[in-house]
């Protein structure tokens, strides 16, 4: 009598899911719950680059320059984007406006980027109460941290809308929009 054993090979498909967006967007809360949801790891590319270096992301830029953490910061994405893991990474809000790295992110295999597109007044509502732990915003009253906001997103837009796909934010909860990326994501297999 024989047997056989019919193996059925699965191809695995390795995704790493961009969240991107400019601070206070929701990044790193929405990034959490869907790592959560999808029982994949969640990794903050500034909490990583503070990792390798030993040093806190304001303390890079005041000791060894935007320049330095911007080759870094570079550097430490190509790293993640190589890994043949699954893992939801949230960028930080300047990420994609520099060193090319939309152009690395959307030319990586396995690889799904997500605008999470969100309004100046929402952002601005967010940030007040997290001025001092933002050095840039740190002295703005809140007129000034409208227009701040206003001017980097114009500034920033033209590479955030590089990303595969865009989610409008500002009147969905944080389930809501964790929702939305499945479905893209169900969509993407």
């Amino acid at each position: 009598m024989f047997f056989f054993l019919i193996f059925v090979v699965h191809k695995i498909n390795f995704m790493k899911i961009i969240l991107l967006g400019y601070m206070g967007s929701g990044k790193s809360t929405v990034g959490k719950l869907l790592a959560e949801e999808k029982a994949i790891p969640f990794i903050d590319l500034d909490e990583y680059i503070e990792s390798q270096i030993g040093k806190s992301i304001s303390k890079i830029f005041e000791e060894d320059g935007e320049i330095f953490f911007r080759l870094k910061e570079h550097e430490y994405l190509k790293e993640l984007l190589n890994k043949a893991d699954n893992f939801v990474l949230s960028l930080g809000g300047g990420t994609p406006c520099y060193a090319g790295n939309m152009d690395v992110i959307n030319t990586s295999e396995n690889v799904v980027s997500i605008y999470l597109r969100t309004s100046i007044q929402t952002i601005s509502e967010r940030l007040k109460n997290e001025k001092n732990s933002r050095p840039l915003l740190a002295n703005l009253n809140d007129e000034e941290l409208h227009e701040f906001i206003a001017k980097h997103l114009f500034e920033r837009s033209f590479f955030y809308e590089q990303a595969n796909h865009k989610i409008t934010t500002s009147d969905k909860t944080v389930v809501e929009i964790v929702s939305t990326i499945k479905a893209i994501l169900l969509n993407k297999q």
